[in-house]
């Protein structure tokens, strides 16, 4: 198989990854690629603790992860590969391994304005994510794999308010 989903969700591994999206897609793995957690041992504990011992959790920086891109697609089992971040997701789009983004949780901070009922953009993360699709990457937003899939355009039209 390979990975299956390349996700943006700022709570990275939760309930919804493991469970909403881990189960249906028969998931074997888990990649996480987040700078500051891939430098943390007990951050990496807690996460590991959020998912079934059948299914691995692997932690790696954004660079590391293009370098270990490779071995995950070879992968004979199912992954997911979790980013907390648009700018973390650019990064593995600019070093050639992600052609298709599924957006599944940014959440409310000060400077953004929400689009769907689970995501919140900045102007800056708006103009981010419009850079990828320009690029050639298929960007859109499910927050499960039963829901709608809603398109860029309709995401940030904020349609589905």
């Amino acid at each position: 198989m390979t990975v299956e989903l390349f996700r943006i969700d700022d709570r990275l591994i939760h309930g919804q990854v493991v469970v909403g999206w881990g189960q249906p897609l028969d998931i074997g793995f888990i990649v996480l690629v987040d700078d500051t957690v891939a430098a943390s041992d007990w951050e990496q504990e807690l996460y590991r603790m959020g998912v079934p011992p059948e299914m691995d959790v692997y932690f790696h920086s954004a660079s590391d992860a293009i370098a270990a891109m490779p071995k995950y697609l070879a992968e004979s089992r199912r992954g997911i590969l979790l980013t907390g971040d648009i700018a973390t997701m650019q990064r593995l789009v600019d070093g050639g391994v992600v052609h298709n983004v599924n957006i599944g949780g940014i959440h409310s901070k000060p400077g953004r304005v929400q689009r769907l009922r689970y995501v919140f953009l900045s102007p800056d993360e708006e103009s981010q994510l419009r850079a990828l699709a320009t690029n050639g990457v298929k960007v859109s937003a499910q927050d499960l794999p039963g829901a709608r899939d809603v398109s860029l355009p309709d995401l940030l039209a904020g349609s589905e308010l």
